[in-house]
């Protein structure tokens, strides 16, 4: 399955994500989105094909959002896309794109709704500790 991880290795959501693809026995392409970001057309594409708007694709905590003075509702997509290009660190993480869908993998566990189930055998447990496969590969509710 060709799997597309948009990653910061700095985030514990995006590191649980990827060790979820990788336990489910694929190797995707890993793109460090704060070092090669996506074009304006794929970050569009990504934020649409998740069923988000671009306002819910941007990450607040921890990023220039408030100083750009990003919280004006009266901004246009386009403005927020050119934010968001201009300060990669602005783009919500981690976005994944599988040929099931493409999801922003928040929770991580969210990935498992763009990847086969039957790729999962084994539990899997997050970086905090929580079992989110039981022993069977199985997703706990």
């Amino acid at each position: 399955m060709d799997v597309t991880i948009y990653h910061n290795p700095a985030c514990g959501t995006s590191r649980n994500t990827l060790a979820l693809i990788r336990h489910a026995g694929i190797e995707p392409t890993v793109v460090e989105y704060l070092k090669t970001p996506p074009s304006r057309d794929e970050l569009a594409r990504m934020i649409r094909d998740a069923g988000l708007s671009v306002r819910e694709a941007i990450r607040e905590k921890g990023t220039p959002y408030l100083d750009l003075g990003l919280d004006d509702a009266t901004l246009s997509d386009d403005q927020l896309l050119t934010a968001m290009l201009e300060h990669p660190i602005l783009i919500n993480r981690p976005f994944v794109v599988t040929p099931m869908g493409t999801r922003l993998a928040r929770p991580s566990e969210a990935v498992l709704d763009i990847l086969s189930a039957d790729a999962f055998k084994a539990a899997f447990v997050k970086e905090d500790g929580e079992k989110i496969l039981d022993d069977e590969g199985r997703r706990i509710v």
